[in-house]
């Protein structure tokens, strides 16, 4: 009854479910209650309320590091797992880190024409930058 799943086993609902888990879990040692929402409410899969009743985060899941022009403006957070980290960071800070620090220049298709950019796994400057944004077990 209680065998291990592979990730990679998982359809894409599945991984979102078990990447929420996981994030909610290692949340709630900082002091966060994770509310899951059933629709994508503002940009955010669900919502982390710290314990000091001031902190409110909304928080959209990814299976990896991501900029999206439809989260910007929005205060969205966004977190993903990588190996055994879990990253959560602000997503319009790290776009602003990006522009100011010509990590997505005039030739990023993928920014610049389509309006997202993504990394299967994450560059050594991002791994840099989030390092702030990582909680640890």
């Amino acid at each position: 009854m209680f065998d291990r799943i592979a990730y990679s086993d998982l359809n894409s609902r599945q991984k979102e479910n078990y990447n929420f888990q996981k994030i909610a879990a290692r949340l709630a040692d900082y002091g966060f209650n994770s509310i899951r929402l059933t629709d994508d409410w503002q940009g955010a899969d669900f919502i982390a309320v710290h314990i000091d009743g001031e902190t409110f985060l909304k928080v959209q899941l990814k299976g990896r590091l991501i900029i999206d022009r439809k989260y910007q403006g929005k205060g969205i957070h966004v977190a993903f797992i990588h190996g055994d980290d879990v990253y959560l960071y602000d997503h319009d800070a790290l776009v602003r880190f990006m522009e100011e620090n010509d990590k997505i220049g005039a030739g990023s298709v993928s920014w610049h024409q389509q309006g997202f950019r993504t990394w299967p796994s994450p560059p050594a400057w991002a791994l840099t930058y989030l390092n702030d944004f990582r909680i640890s077990k």
